[in-house]
């Protein structure tokens, strides 16, 4: 495990309806952008890259059925995307894997012009955002 820097992001745990759908959507994205998965029991799966890790649980401690992104609270997770080639191809891909995108009339610029990402949304209201590192790697 790498030393982590001041400052950065120990975890980030998220409560999910369904484990299952959680699974095939987040658990295919963590995994392909490089993430491994660390933990694994009934109710839950946690995925480790560099000195960060990311859980995912079905809690019995749950009080509602769907995330609603636009209440207090977390709106979207964020990735870094090597480029603007792997974020088409991973917007492509994580169609097959439960997610939608969002903004299709604004993509791949919906977060300003000098902004390449996807938006992504699943099954259970979650958006993470897909941004590319360099989105012209010819330039």
């Amino acid at each position: 495990m790498n030393r982590p820097t001041h400052g950065t992001l120990h975890h980030v745990e998220i409560w999910v309806p369904d484990l299952d759908r959680a699974l095939a959507s987040l658990g295919w994205l963590l995994q392909t952008l490089g993430y491994a998965v660390s933990q694994n029991w009934d109710t839950g799966r946690s995925w480790l890259l560099g000195p960060t890790y990311l859980v995912l649980e079905q809690s019995p401690a749950l009080t509602a059925d769907r995330y609603d992104r636009r209440r207090p609270g977390l709106n979207h997770l964020a990735f870094h995307v090597e480029d603007a080639t792997t974020v088409e191809k991973l917007a492509v891909d994580a169609a097959q894997h439960g997610w939608s995108l969002m903004f299709p009339e604004l993509h791949p610029y919906a977060g300003g012009p000098q902004h390449y990402a996807a938006y992504l949304e699943n099954a259970d209201g979650f958006e993470v955002e897909l941004v590319a590192i360099n989105p012209h790697p010819d330039r």
